[in-house]
Parts: C-alpha cells; structure tokens; sequence
C-alpha cells in the first residue's frame, strides 16, 4: 500500500464527510461534496452532477451506511487526487454490498471535492 500523508489527509477529510451524509441519509449533503459537473456511477447507471448524485443516495434505504479503507492515493497533477478504496454498505435488512471504489478529488477554492466517483462490483 502506497500513500503519502498528505493525499490521505485530504481523501479523508472529503470521504469522512461523505461517510457521515450516507450515514444520515442526507442526499444533499452527500450532493454537495461533488463538482457540478461530477461524474458519478455508483451501482445503477451513471449520471453527472450533483442533481443525480442526490437522486442516487435518496433512493438508498434508510438505515444504510458506509465505510471504507483507502488502499492506494496518487497524485497526477497539482489540484488532483486520485483515491482507491474498499468500501462497504451495510443495511438493516440485507447483507452489506462490498465493492471498490476510485475518487478523483479536485482542489476548489480551499476545500476539496468529488470530480469522479466510480464502483465497481468485483463479485
């Protein structure tokens, strides 16, 4: 596993928020940590902005969480990072869904957000 401090600090920081938006079922929170012009595909077909990434996450059951493990960060350019993940969504009702998932961040003012968000079901 290769990861630098920095990229992970920042990765975190993004995906700690992102973690707790799922957690809370907040659409819109979760919404707001992406780039209006986010690429987004989760488990259902992929939409850009941040309109289909709130649609996405409000048709998630309640009670669904999120948890996830960086495995690699790169950096590419200045004001990017690249982030591979585990992650898992656990539910009340159902066994969890394990898959990987691939951020890109991008710098926005003094904050970061999601320009890139891809899952990929390895099972």
């Amino acid at each position: 596993m290769i990861t630098t401090l920095d990229e992970k600090t920042i990765l975190s920081g993004v995906l700690d928020r992102w973690k707790s938006g799922v957690d809370a079922h907040r659409p819109d929170r979760v919404a707001a940590l992406f780039t209006e012009d986010a690429v987004f595909q989760g488990l259902h077909p992929y939409s850009v902005g941040r309109q289909g990434v709130a649609e996405y996450y409000d048709s998630q059951p309640p009670g669904m969480k999120a948890a996830y493990r960086i495995l690699e960060t790169r950096r590419p350019a200045d004001g990017l990072v690249l982030g591979y993940l585990d992650a898992e969504f656990t539910f009340t009702d159902r066994p969890p869904v394990t898959v990987k998932l691939a951020v890109l961040l991008t710098r926005t003012g003094d904050d970061w957000s999601i320009a890139h968000y891809q899952v990929s079901r390895l099972d």
